[in-house]
């Protein structure tokens, strides 16, 4: 929509600069038709509507506001043209402080002039007032700028009003270039001034003495004349014939107006009463405006109406306002009893606790409303906490299924450890492998880890208002000012006696909340009289360790949200020994949960043999004790504050035990599997190892094994498990501060060892004694005589077959493990040697040929086996040679030499295997 005129344009004004209330004039274009359409006019951003006065359409007059811009445009608006432009500026002044007998062109406020100093209620009169210019000469203004006076004379002020004027400042403000002879005159009418103050008051009464006298000349004509009055005239004086006239002209008018002013009185009566109704109405209104108040819950005004009411009409002495002051009364008692019901009522928030223990504050309640919402906030976290365990226990009674946490591998609450190993070993073995079971172990929580969880959540929920609404009750904060200043000693001995009090509160809370704690997690360590308050479980089956683990992270998190309310660590110190005995209970369980899972790895043994003679036994055993032992690293590392889990020589020497039984338990395992039957042996699961050699030859044929390969492959993991795993898991006890490491490493050893030998000793006597009896059978096959024998044409067949035996053990042996190949063939050869030197020295006598043929078979035997000789088979073939008569031509050694050499030609092929490095360890 296009405007009838041109905007306006403002192109002069005069003055152009001047201090806020400054007259100025303002000229241009288009400044509006008339006073009613001018609608706005704005200088240096101030609103000049109200001063302005509109002259014509090119001039317009007002006063220059208060603006915050030292500098800006004139804007005028008009209803035709809108809002307009300005080609100048106007600049805004500060403005000067201007005597009282200055002119000046705008009003000043005078009362900002007066000499407060001397001005002590005396009635000065106005012209005594300080004058602008005390010197009394002319004041001559300096160039000096007033930022630079001020930072000379920081603090100081050159208005002589003021309490740090400053003589010198004064004087290089207003008389820098006055003369010497100025300032002089300038010291006499100071002097002069002086002096007519010291005068005081009688100079005024000198200055007009004149006017006294007429005054009392006055007085005194009066005077004589009223008394001439009243001495000519016998009727009486002049006043008193005056003072009839008035008394019979007031009876008269009281005759005829008296109803008329009855009437006046009767309306005076009822309208001073309307006075009274109007003016003390609010006390009147008071009752029905505070239930009116009460019901929409504005008690603050409730309180600002009862404390007024009580400071003006508490002390009263009329009837009125005493009959409705006490009806005030009665309602504000009925809101004590109102806000107290609703400050013990639970539950209830911080907020609203604070709120109305500040309203019953205020209202002057008797007693203690802020330790009584203490108590009933103690007996309602109390009754939250026991209500949780009631709901919880009657949920399991009512579902006992849901949530029961069998100790089983199957029902476990975690991944078996022995589970993730078969899952790698089939996997590194290259088989096809599919869980034997899916995601359905990840079930609900148990009951008494639920309740666990549920309970410190509840205490923390509800604990720190309630520790927070004791430390505003100690620092007062609960209180009003009003209430604060009136009470405060009061409620400082009231905080001195409830601390003991509120002491055992905390500490009832914290026993609640461990006790039923242990009722649920360790039902053992609570009295017979407890049982019921705080147990009542009823559980047969205990808690597996990783659920008594998450239940000590919980309590943990708990102890440090109670520390972080810096509440006292002696009122804690119960929830840090239930997290003590929870940590050493959850290191038991876990010990005696893991020798369970190890008595059951005999299941797991797949009797498939790696290229170093092992099975994957050891490694599932050492794997399922360091899970074990990493499940426990976050309950055995100590929290600050906490106390070691092995600070006690009993548990110290419980978990020592439970070790060794452990070690034990896989030490009996290997035994079983030792001495299994043929028939136990599940042979289903074999796979032939396709990165290894072919073991057993046949034996893969029909995937079976024999007792002595199988007590092979238990010897061989015996080895393996003294040299490594023993001494890998002492490491892992150790890092895991494990105490009595040396005694566990020990009795397992001894174990291992008793166990080792005693096997070495079955598979010797199987392997060598059908070697050994088949020697005496051999040597005399055919009637063989020794005094009566052909000469020798080579070894025999009997020792043939003993060693071809010999090489059978050797084989069955080495496809098992080369390290028990010396100690097996040690053993062996000792037996043989034995035999042999035994059955030489039973001969009577030998001819010339039979010592030959003895001394060429001992001798074969003998060279054959050398890297297997120890010192007690050394003996024996040396007896076997001492029973020999000796050798007694050339001829002979010469034959018993190529016999031998014969012999190791033709079976050369057979005796490789004995023709091992000489390096290798013999294991005796």
């Amino acid at each position: 929509m296009s405007r009838s005129r041109q905007p306006p344009l403002v192109t002069g004004i005069s003055p152009n600069e001047g201090i806020p209330w400054t007259k100025v004039t303002i000229r241009g274009e288009n400044l509006g038709t008339g006073p009613t359409d001018l609608i706005g006019l704005t200088i240096c951003g101030h609103n000049c509507l109200l001063t302005a006065e509109w002259m014509s359409a090119s001039k317009i007059v007002c006063r220059v506001g208060q603006a915050k811009n030292d500098k800006g445009d004139i804007i005028v608006t008009t209803k035709s043209g809108g809002r307009g432009t300005s080609t100048v500026s106007f600049k805004l002044l500060k403005p000067e402080k201007i005597g009282i007998l200055d002119q000046s062109a705008v009003w000043v406020d005078e009362m900002n002039y007066y000499d407060m100093r001397t001005d002590r209620n005396k009635g000065i009169p106005p012209l005594s007032l300080r004058p602008a210019n005390p010197l009394g000469i002319e004041i001559e203004k300096s160039k000096f700028s007033q930022k630079d006076l001020e930072m000379l004379f920081h603090g100081m002020s050159a208005d002589f009003t003021s309490e740090n004027f400053s003589a010198a400042w004064y004087l290089i403000e207003n008389h820098s270039n006055t003369s010497f002879e100025q300032l002089k005159m300038a010291v006499a009418n100071l002097k002069r001034q002086a002096n007519k103050k010291s005068e005081g008051s009688l100079a005024y009464v000198k200055g007009g003495l004149s006017t006294f006298f007429e005054a009392q000349d006055a007085l005194s004509a009066i005077h004589q004349k009223l008394e001439a009055d009243g001495t000519e005239k016998v009727e009486g004086s002049m006043t008193q014939k005056l003072e009839n006239v008035l008394n019979r002209a007031s009876n008269t008018a009281d005759t005829l107006f008296q109803e008329v002013l009855g009437r006046k009185d009767k309306a005076d009566s009822t309208r001073n009463a309307l006075n009274v109704l109007q003016r003390f109405k609010f006390l009147f209104n008071l009752p029905l405006n505070i239930e009116r108040n009460i019901q929409k819950g504005d008690y603050d005004v409730v309180i600002n109406d009862y404390e007024k009411a009580k400071s003006l009409f508490g002390k009263t002495e009329v009837q009125v306002f005493k009959k409705y002051y006490a009806e005030v009364e009665t309602r504000i008692e009925a809101l004590r009893e109102l806000l107290l019901d609703k400050l013990l009522e639970t539950p209830s928030t911080l907020h609203d606790q604070k709120r109305y223990i500040r309203y019953l504050s205020d209202l002057h309640t008797p007693g203690d409303p802020a330790w009584q919402c203490i108590g009933a906030q103690h007996k309602w976290i109390l009754q939250l906490m026991h209500s949780c365990k009631e709901g919880y226990v009657k949920d399991l009674k009512a579902n006992p299924g849901l949530h029961s946490p069998m100790l089983d591998l199957d029902n476990d609450t975690r991944p078996s450890v022995l589970g993730h190993l078969s899952q790698t070993a089939s996997l590194k073995r290259g088989s096809s492998f599919q869980s034997g079971r899916d995601d359905t172990w990840r079930y609900k929580t148990p009951h008494r880890v639920a309740f666990v969880e549920k309970l410190t959540k509840l205490v923390l929920s509800q604990l720190p208002n309630f520790w927070k609404l004791w430390i505003s009750y100690v620092n007062g904060s609960l209180f009003s000012e009003t209430a604060e200043k009136s009470g405060q000693i009061e409620r400082s001995k009231n905080v001195r006696q409830r601390q003991n009090d509120f002491k055992k509160m905390i500490q009832e809370v914290m026993h609640s909340l461990v006790k039923l704690a242990r009722g649920a997690l360790l039902p053992l360590s609570i009295r017979d009289g407890e049982a019921k308050q705080y147990g009542g479980w009823e559980v047969k089956c205990e808690l597996s360790g990783q659920w008594l683990a998450h239940a000590i992270q919980t309590v943990r998190l708990t102890h440090e949200s109670l520390t972080a309310l810096e509440i006292p660590n002696d009122l804690l110190q119960t929830i840090q020994d239930l997290i003590l005995d929870l940590r050493v209970r959850c290191v038991m369980v876990t010990l005696q949960h893991t020798a369970e899972e190890i008595k059951r790895l005999a299941e797991k043994e797949d009797w498939i043999v790696d290229n170093e003679g092992l099975t994957s036994l050891p490694c599932q055993f050492e794997q399922c004790i360091v899970c074990s032992l990493q499940s426990l690293k976050g309950v055995l590392e100590c929290k600050p504050g906490e106390a070691s889990v092995f600070q006690q020589p009993k548990t110290q020497e419980e978990v020592c035990q439970l070790s060794i039984n452990i070690m034990q338990v896989f030490i009996y395992c290997l035994e079983q599997l030792s001495t299994k039957p043929d028939a136990d042996i599940d042979t289903t699961h074999l796979s032939v190892d396709v990165s290894s050699p072919d073991l057993f030859g046949s034996v893969h044929e029909d995937f079976s094994l024999t007792s002595e390969q199988r007590l092979l492959i238990v010897l061989s993991n015996c080895c393996f498990l003294e040299r490594h795993t023993f001494l890998n898991i002492a490491e892992h006890f150790e890092k895991h501060n494990f105490q009595g490491i040396e005694k566990i490493t020990q009795v397992s050893m001894a174990s291992l060892k008793e166990l080792d030998q005693r096997l070495f000793e079955n598979y010797i006597e199987l392997k060598a004694d059908p070697i050994v009896g088949s020697l005496e059978p051999g040597i005399y096959a055919g009637y063989f005589d020794w005094k009566d024998c052909l000469p020798p044409t080579g070894v025999r067949n009997y020792l043939k077959e003993a060693l071809v035996n010999i090489i059978a053990v050797h084989a069955e042996v080495f496809t098992v493990s080369k390290e028990l190949v010396p100690r097996v063939l040690s053993k062996v050869v000792e037996a043989v040697s034995e035999e042999l030197s035994r059955l030489m020295q039973c001969v009577s006598s030998f001819s010339r040929n039979g010592a030959l043929q003895a001394r060429l078979e001992i001798c074969a035997l003998r060279d054959t086996v050398a890297v297997y000789l120890t010192p007690e088979s050394k003996s024996s073939f040396k007896q076997a040679l001492e029973a020999l008569p000796q050798l007694s031509s050339g001829a002979d050694k010469k034959l018993l030499e190529e016999l031998l050499n014969k012999f190791k030609s033709s079976m050369h092929l057979q005796l490789t295997c004995f023709q091992a490095a000489s390096s290798t360890m013999m294991k005796t």
